[in-house]
């Protein structure tokens, strides 16, 4: 049988099509745009992630057998604010997990809430992109539309919602709300009430692996499909990314370089992280994760070859000299759209700080690229403090294809890295949970463990990462040093 992976990103939709032996036959992207109507702001049209889905599965299937497609599952950009008016339209754009703008509503929640309450309720505090803070911009911004919803959904949800005509919300989705009872997998009541919502505006929650419909007859003819095709409840990203690099059961650490950037410590087990600039979710498998969340990570060195006029990275990174790395005194921050672990501070932006006149380009791209990783290493910092053994780690996203990112993230994180043989991330972690739906493995960790092969592991040179160590020194001062600008930079 064949099984439909979806990984529903920020900036394009990618879908996969995967046999039960996790063999991929073929892979497909769609693009589409983002808006971004005021500084902070980041917002998205769901009807974008519709046609370019379906479109996509599509041309997936053409020259295919669609007979023998058996199931399909999403994994999905997290934190979006997708609300639905009583006939199931759309009220207004999305709100990503990247905006910013509820900053008043997120320092209200942890300071006259609490982040004590918080933590009780959700397991977490609140940060800028998540769900609950937009909910409460949009009834102190947007009264006449907040009175209209009737359903609030997440992006992937909603496009799960379109296939089968199901309102459903999987574990690990829902854990990034601020309304969700992670130590519990259920709506908060309390959070719920906090936010002016009632219990049957939330979808019915699922585990991720869980058939929560067949299509819809008239989707199934659309996209030439049997209407028996089973769509699963799907993954926030972050976690279909987990079980697509076998990422599952306790112990197990995964690094992601996308858009965000991620640091994904599995367990069977609910933990307290204790220090909440570190997210405690559900996982897709079952069991709990904790997780760090760079704002922007992939994103930043999309950025930087944009002011360059060059998506030719391979040519940029190849003006570094091979031994600049972990040298000089040029650092970059990376928080073009703000930061969440560590500083959970929706204010922060981006700098390159240390130039001279003898600055090269060559020497700022390596100095993006050292920053991000910098960045990731604030969230493995904190799982040491919390006695986590963090050794080794799986690598995905599209930072992870670069061979001189991978080795500066090896020596800054002071990490050995996993390569994989398949590096699907969502979609190829999608379509694991669909076949796993569909009854072709009996558990997540027994497909995962089965698909994922190590390819190529990276070690740390022992020399290098003593010089990035002293470098994580001094970019570790750079942010408490510039807070106090940063609310005087807001327009």
């Amino acid at each position: 049988m064949l099984y439909i992976g979806v990984d529903l990103g920020t900036s394009a939709v990618k879908l996969l099509l995967m046999e039960e032996s996790g063999n991929i036959r073929k892979i497909v992207s769609r693009e589409y745009p983002l808006s971004m109507p005021k500084p902070g702001w980041s917002e998205q049209d769901p009807a974008l992630w519709a046609d370019a889905a379906f479109s996509g599965i599509r041309e997936l299937l053409e020259g295919e057998d669609a007979a023998q497609v058996a199931g399909i599952g999403v994994g999905g950009q997290m934190h979006g604010l997708v609300v639905l008016d009583g006939e199931d339209r759309v009220i207004r754009p999305c709100i990503l997990w990247n905006d910013g703008r509820t900053g008043q509503e997120t320092a209200w929640l942890n300071t006259e809430l609490g982040e004590s309450l918080l933590a009780a309720r959700t397991g977490n505090i609140a940060f800028a992109g998540f769900t609950a803070p937009k909910l409460l911009w949009m009834r102190s911004n947007e009264p006449e539309l907040f009175a209209k919803i009737r359903r609030v959904m997440l992006p992937k949800d909603y496009l799960i919602y379109l296939l089968t005509g199901v309102h459903a919300a999987d574990c690990s989705d829902a854990s990034g709300t601020l309304l969700f009872d992670v130590a519990h997998r259920r709506w908060s009541a309390e959070m719920l009430e906090v936010c002016g919502l009632l219990p049957e505006q939330m979808g019915a929650v699922c585990e991720s692996s869980e058939v929560v419909g067949c299509l819809r007859e008239q989707v199934a003819q659309e996209l030439g499909l049997p209407k028996t095709v089973k769509v699963v409840g799907g993954a926030g990203d972050n976690a279909a990314a987990a079980v697509g690099t076998a990422t599952v059961g306790r112990g197990r650490v995964n690094i992601s370089v996308g858009t965000s950037g991620t640091v994904f410590f599995s367990d069977e087990r609910f933990v307290d992280p204790g220090n909440h600039a570190i997210h405690a979710f559900c996982h897709a498998d079952g069991g709990w994760h904790l997780m760090g969340v760079q704002l922007s990570a992939a994103s930043c060195n999309q950025w930087w070859g944009d002011i360059l006029g060059s998506r030719d990275f391979a040519a940029l990174q190849a003006e570094i000299p091979a031994d600049s790395l972990g040298s000089g005194s040029l650092f970059f921050l990376p928080y073009l759209m703000g930061e969440r672990t560590l500083h959970n501070d929706e204010l922060a932006r981006g700098a390159f700080i240390g130039m001279h006149m003898d600055t090269r380009r060559g020497d700022m791209t390596r100095a993006v690229l050292e920053g991000v990783a910098f960045g990731l290493r604030d969230s493995v910092e904190i799982a040491r403090a919390a006695g986590m053994q963090v050794t080794a780690s799986r690598l995905c996203g599209g930072g992870a294809r670069s061979p001189l990112w991978q080795k500066i993230l090896a020596n800054v994180l002071g990490l050995e890295l996993e390569l994989l043989e398949t590096e699907q991330g969502p979609g190829l972690g999608g379509a694991i949970l669909a076949a796993v739906g569909c009854g072709e493995y009996a558990s997540v960790r027994e497909a995962s463990d089965s698909i994922v092969r190590v390819r190529e592991r990276i070690s740390p040179e022992p020399g290098l990462m003593a010089r990035y160590d002293e470098r994580y020194g001094v970019y570790s001062r750079l942010y408490p040093a510039l807070k106090s600008v940063y609310p005087l930079l807001t327009p």
